[in-house]
């Protein structure tokens, strides 16, 4: 049991074990330096007490720092000394949801289990990052308190820096998504995007494997340990993987894959792409959420369109419709949505591209602003209001639109479209 009266990463059995896990890169002994013993040991717990993109508990790190915020769970202060402490850091956290988040993390918080949970790792061979490291990716702190504490990684984690591509959508793929598919991760890679995706069936596996056969790297983001293959078919697959990219997750090693899990999996690949890239999926498709996400984050995304009568396809058009997905067939669309120059056409292309930069999202809140309490504005009068031109409003209302913030509307008999700020039930 860890003494509560000295810092958690002083146990000698939870800092050997994260010694080891770390790596040469940032551990030279057996253990931990004392310097960031406690707070890297803290981070690693925070990351089994709670579930993927806690903003509660990322808000209490993000102000207090781990090993603070821990301490003060540690020594059972009340939700409101807890919460009192956050705000004077600058926190915004109330009483009633520190004490629920206190409920959940408090049945989780196992020594035992925590060194149950590192020698797992230890004997899968997975490495330990932090935002200390040096591999740490730098699209991750645009989750802000919704960002991964820690990342498992199997492989090179020196990956995780490269450009990168998401590559998604339906694991029931068609034999036509297979192939655009295919053919577009093959590209992505010879343009120097590393192709991330989750490793499930259908277009995730097309676009691993297809990076496999042309010896180049891809990264595997998994929603329950990095150690546990899933699914298991895929075993063979995710070993690959890890011998030559990277196989990673923010789960402790052993857990399990859920669907709440699935769909927090998701933002992380968003994060870590420059772009994302939808080459088949239905209307509820969960490819869809990782563009969601990538459109919170301000991330370009594309669609690949497919034929008008197949449902499997259909996700994919409502994306390029309604949310201002970049319709992508082939080298030059991709080119466009990795902000790349156009072959042989270098200037135009990056005066393009200088245009294309990510909305930032005081302009969403410009164009909210634009739109009426009641009733709707078309395009031109949402610009007109917000005081931007009119294909800055147009990305953005299709953004927020994939967000849930705004509704699209027709006008019966005209076909006029309006916008409308949207209504929750």
């Amino acid at each position: 049991m860890i003494d509560p009266r000295r810092g958690i990463g002083a146990d000698p059995d939870l800092g050997g074990r994260l010694g080891r896990l770390l790596g040469p890169a940032q551990n030279s002994g057996a253990a931990l330096s004392e310097a960031s013993s406690d707070e890297t040991a803290a981070r690693v717990v925070w990351a089994r007490l709670g579930e993927p993109g806690d903003a509660t508990a990322g808000a209490l790190i993000a102000s207090l720092g781990a090993e603070v915020a821990l301490r003060l769970l540690r020594e059972g202060h009340s939700a409101r000394r807890i919460a009192d402490q956050a705000r004077e850091a600058g926190a915004d956290l109330t009483d009633p949801v520190v004490a629920s988040g206190l409920a959940r993390w408090q049945p989780r918080l196992s020594y035992r289990e925590l060194l149950e949970d590192l020698d797992r790792g230890i004997a899968a061979g997975l490495r330990l990052l932090t935002p200390a490291s040096a591999e740490w990716p730098a699209g991750l702190g645009d989750l802000g308190d919704h960002a991964p504490l820690v990342l498992w990684v199997r492989g090179d984690p020196a990956r995780l820096t490269d450009p990168q591509i998401a590559i998604v959508g339906a694991r029931a793929c068609t034999g036509y998504g297979a192939h655009v598919t295919a053919e577009l991760a093959d590209v992505a890679g010879a343009l120097g995007a590393t192709v991330v995706s989750g490793g499930a069936y259908g277009i995730d596996a097309v676009a691993h494997r297809t990076a496999l056969a042309a010896a180049r790297t891809t990264i595997a983001v998994l929603a329950g340990g990095a150690d546990r293959a899933y699914p298991r078919a895929h075993t063979a697959l995710l070993s690959r993987i890890g011998e030559t990219g990277l196989v990673c997750s923010e789960m402790m090693p052993g857990a399990a894959p859920t669907r709440w899990r699935f769909l927090q999996r998701n933002r992380l690949i968003a994060a870590l792409a420059q772009a994302t890239l939808v080459t088949e999926a239905g209307l509820r498709s969960g490819s869809l959420n990782t563009a969601g996400h990538a459109a919170t984050l301000g991330r370009p995304i594309g669609a690949v369109p497919g034929p008008v009568t197949s449902a499997a396809s259909a996700g994919c058009h409502r994306l390029i419709r309604d949310y201002g997905a970049a319709l992508v067939t082939g080298e030059e669309d991709l080119r466009e949505l990795l902000s790349l120059p156009r072959a042989g056409v270098d200037e135009l292309a990056e005066e393009h591209a200088s245009a294309a930069v990510d909305r930032p999202p005081a302009l969403h809140r410009r164009i909210v602003d634009a739109l009426p309490l009641r009733g709707g504005r078309t395009t031109e009068s949402v610009a007109q209001h917000a005081g931007v031109g009119i294909a800055e409003a147009r990305g953005a209302l299709a953004e927020l639109a994939l967000l849930g913030h705004v509704a699209r509307h027709e006008t019966p008999g005209t076909g006029e479209t309006r916008w409308a700020l949207h209504r929750r039930q």
